[in-house]
């Protein structure tokens, strides 16, 4: 699946944020960068904000009803600081910007990340926002296969269940 610069890196920094587990300064500072935001220098406040964000983007991932998916996700666009619009700066093509470039970093991680979700779903129907099926496993992801069909968030997750399935047929033999 396709998205564009912006959802695509949106919807991945609400996933990267939803499975972080260090929320120091430094750390944020490079989750941020790796997802391509700019000025991403924070406070521990900020930080602490961010981890808070965070905790309103999880229930999105690997929601089942899809109008309850969708009402959350319109729940975090109510509480972004700008709305989104068309730029064609720098001579590029027109594209959508999710936040104010005068924003502050926690401001502008918020409509980015609550922007890609909202372009992921509309693109996707939700089925694309998921949540790893290995049992224990928290982590979320964003679908971006070709067949969107993806259950794991990693292969390491999906070689142990298929591993533990396969010993279970074996025992029960």
């Amino acid at each position: 699946m396709h998205f564009n610069a912006y959802g695509g890196n949106g919807a991945a920094l609400a996933a990267a944020l939803v499975n972080a587990t260090d929320f120091s300064p430094a750390a944020v500072e490079a989750m941020l960068s790796e997802h391509r935001l700019l000025r991403t220098a924070v406070t521990a406040g900020q930080a602490r904000e961010l981890r808070e964000w965070a905790g309103r983007l999880a229930p999105v991932f690997g929601e089942l009803d899809l109008d309850l998916q969708v009402k959350l996700i319109n729940d975090l666009l109510d509480v972004t600081a700008t709305r989104p619009y068309v730029s064609t700066h720098d001579g590029r093509e027109p594209h959508l910007h999710f936040f104010s470039v005068d924003a502050d970093i926690v401001a502008r991680a918020k409509d980015t990340s609550a922007g890609g979700l909202a372009m992921a779903i509309s693109f996707s129907d939700g089925r694309r926002l998921g949540r790893c099926d290995r049992e224990g496993c928290d982590i979320v992801y964003v679908d971006t296969s070709r067949n969107g069909r993806r259950r794991f968030c990693s292969l390491a997750c999906a070689n142990r269940v298929n591993v533990a399935a396969h010993r279970a047929r074996s025992l029960a033999r």
